[in-house]
């Protein structure tokens, strides 16, 4: 499982547990900005984790630059390109670690496109074969925000591109 940050896991993993399914993480971070960010959100995964016994995985490289080229003048679609990226690589490792499926936490959050994520997750496991798992894991939301908060689980303000940080320290604006 695709995990964006620690919050966003609780409610999935207890989840998929609960139907039965062993759960490993995967921690993509090329993404998070700026990388004093991205430490938060592995250190919180990673004490997170360890609590309820999660085996994750953690991307090794932070290539910040590989990210920005691929979203350099499609901003306007920088979720998407996002979404992409962050579901092949965790395809990868599931097909390299001959997994049974792969999903993300993203479908976690009430702030993402729920829809596309669904259908990319659908088009890039059939493409690598193997099945994205899907679950409207939103149902969650509340009661994950209240756990999260009950163990102090470092909460980030912004879903952890550059972009979304600059939305969410100037404020959003529409088109």
């Amino acid at each position: 499982m695709h995990i964006c940050c620690a919050p966003c896991s609780i409610y999935p993993v207890k989840t998929l547990r609960s139907e039965g399914i062993e759960v490993t993480g995967f921690f993509y971070k090329a993404n998070i900005h700026p990388y004093t960010e991205c430490v938060k959100r592995q250190n919180a995964l990673k004490d997170y984790s360890s609590a309820v016994k999660l085996d994750v995985m953690y991307q090794e490289s932070y290539d910040l630059e590989g990210f920005l080229q691929k979203l350099a003048f499609r901003e306007v679609n920088r979720c998407s390109i996002c979404y992409v990226e962050r579901l092949r690589t965790t395809v990868l490792l599931a097909v390299e670690g001959s997994f049974d499926a792969f999903t993300t936490t993203l479908l976690y959050s009430k702030f993402q496109k729920h829809d596309e994520i669904r259908s990319l997750g659908e088009a890039i496991g059939n493409q690598h074969g193997i099945p994205f798992y899907y679950t409207d894991f939103r149902i969650g939301w509340e009661e994950g925000v209240k756990t999260s908060k009950q163990l102090g689980i470092y909460r980030q303000p912004y879903c952890g591109c550059i972009y979304s940080e600059k939305e969410r320290y100037l404020g959003f604006r529409k088109k």
